[in-house]
């Protein structure tokens, strides 16, 4: 898909007098048109990108599954074909990202000379040895402001037992929030792992986790797991000798008896035996980056993302091809980068370095986004202006059936005031979209700001933007394919997100961080 084209660039020189040298007039700064570099991000290049993508020769693309093999050598020919170099030193356009995918754990606990066999009273995803007699009971296992949960305990070495939920006054009201809302503490979705995190930031070995509201939930997981003989993939570097184990209200009673009611601080003397063991299974996968270097400010880099995995074939052998989650994001990408690499053919390089980033497990968890921000950074994060990501952008989501030209943006004032006011400025001049902010909102029950490969740059106060159409009927189904893309809004979102990165990149000064990281 090879395109061609001279491009007269426009260089606007200021003289206030015929006797410029040519030495000073070669020292001004050209003024360059990227309208015409855009113009090579097409409808019809963009849908033959995706046919091919996005069929089912790809398999749906699972992380560390064959499809996904061929989709990053797919990636990987386009930026060979295309003389877009690696972005490692060593020409080598992949990433490797160690993965590993834990398997059901065997074993038993026995509390107070009572076994618990595990999958049935007893939850663990991991292994966990041990013999333990002291046990630190920390109620809600909270600490915020002025409210913890520890004061007077050591819980250093020792085990930690928590119930689910969080404190509330003699009014009712939740004494974090002081109001009848919940906080994360008690958010299913986030308490345990919180409190978790707190239990061993203050020394403790392992955390027993009492939430019966929930237990069915993680036992139905574990069966899962068992009868698959499969579970959650993971960053082989989150392996950790750490001990959680959930319990339910049979187990939870046996160690001590009055938990329902006594959410009050205190030592319990018990015997805990844990015998647990487990098994991980390695997995193969990729990240795919290119560079294009900047002409004055190389050292200094703009990140532009998509995530190139999907969710794989289903039980009954239908292939999701995932063709807008991110086969749109993905072509988008590919296209957004020729386009800069028609500039920089035309003598217009950018003044900061480009790099395209294609990453791996995100439906798996934001793996391969995480790999790169926190274990093995290809570019310094430190001079790192901005990650754009692009999530999905070839569709119309329920809500805009009767009006088509519009984009969701997350993120881009979470950090950056001068981000989100660049990026309006853009769109009024190049675009025209309409767009809408409502998945911004931090009280979002959707929390798309933490569901994509942006955040793992936003958490490391990195100025972002997340392109997204929203979710629709085909949303991680069979049915999501190529032939329900819109075309025209790719073509126009990609060629946004491409003048968006060329300001950024071209600006005299890099983004101004004025907010800080959540």
């Amino acid at each position: 898909m090879k395109k061609t084209a001279l491009f007269l660039l426009g260089l606007a020189m200021a003289c206030n007098t015929p006797q410029k040298t040519v030495t000073e007039a070669s020292k001004a700064t050209p003024v360059v048109d990227p309208v015409p570099f855009a113009e090579t991000i097409t409808q019809e290049d963009l849908k033959a990108l995706l046919y091919t993508y996005a069929s089912d020769e790809f398999e749906g693309r699972e992380t560390g599954k064959p499809g996904q093999k061929k989709a990053v050598e797919f990636i990987r020919s386009f930026y060979q074909s295309h003389n877009i170099p690696a972005a490692k030193e060593n020409g080598d356009y992949f990433q490797e990202v160690p993965l590993e995918v834990s398997k059901a754990p065997q074993g038993k606990i026995t509390i107070n000379n009572t076994d618990f066999l595990l999958g049935e009273h007893v939850i663990t995803f991991g292994a966990a040895q041990g013999y333990f007699t002291d046990i630190a009971y920390v109620g809600y296992g909270v600490e915020e402001g002025d409210y913890s949960d520890y004061t007077g305990l050591n819980v250093e070495g020792k085990l930690v037992l928590a119930v689910s939920g969080e404190p509330m006054d003699a009014d009712g009201n939740y004494i974090i929030s002081g109001t009848d809302e919940k906080s994360a503490w008690g958010n299913m979705s986030e308490g345990m792992g919180k409190k978790a995190e707190l239990a061993l930031e203050k020394g403790a070995k392992g955390v027993l986790y009492f939430d019966p509201t929930n237990f069915p939930r993680y036992k139905g997981y574990f069966s899962y797991m068992r009868t698959n003989n499969s579970g959650r993939m993971e960053l082989a570097a989150d392996r950790s000798e750490n001990i959680l184990v959930i319990l339910d209200e049979k187990s939870a009673s046996a160690l001590k008896s009055d938990i329902i009611e006594n959410h009050q601080p205190s030592m319990v003397q018990a015997d805990v035996k844990l015998d647990v063991t487990s098994g991980n299974d390695t997995i193969s996968s990729e990240n795919v980056v290119a560079l294009l270097r900047g002409s004055e400010k190389p050292n200094e880099y703009v990140v532009i993302s998509s995530h190139l995995d999907h969710i794989g074939i289903t039980a009954d052998g239908q292939i999701n091809n995932g063709a807008d989650d991110d086969g749109s994001g993905t072509v988008g990408l590919l296209e957004i980068a020729q386009a800069f690499k028609e500039a920089v053919d035309a003598g217009a390089r950018p003044k900061r370095s480009i790099v395209f980033l294609h990453v791996t497990g995100e439906e798996k968890g934001l793996l391969g986004s995480r790999y790169y921000t926190d274990i093995e950074p290809v570019v310094p994060l430190e001079e790192t202006v901005a990650n754009l990501n692009i999530d999905m952008i070839g569709r119309i989501d329920p809500d805009y059936q009767g009006s088509r030209n519009y984009l969701y943006l997350i993120g881009s004032d979470k950090l950056s005031t001068e981000l989100h006011d660049l990026s309006e400025e853009v769109n009024r001049k190049y675009a025209n979209i309409e767009f809408d902010y409502k998945y911004n909102d931090e009280n979002d029950p959707n929390r798309f700001y933490y569901r994509s490969d942006h955040y793992n740059f936003a958490k490391n106060n990195i100025p972002i933007i997340f392109y997204f159409n929203g979710t629709h009927a085909d949303y991680h189904r069979p049915s999501d394919t190529p032939d329900k893309i819109n075309y025209d809004l790719l073509e126009n979102r990609a060629r946004l997100i491409f003048h968006t990165a060329w300001e950024i990149a071209n600006r005299p000064t890099r983004l101004v961080v004025d907010k800080a990281a959540d």
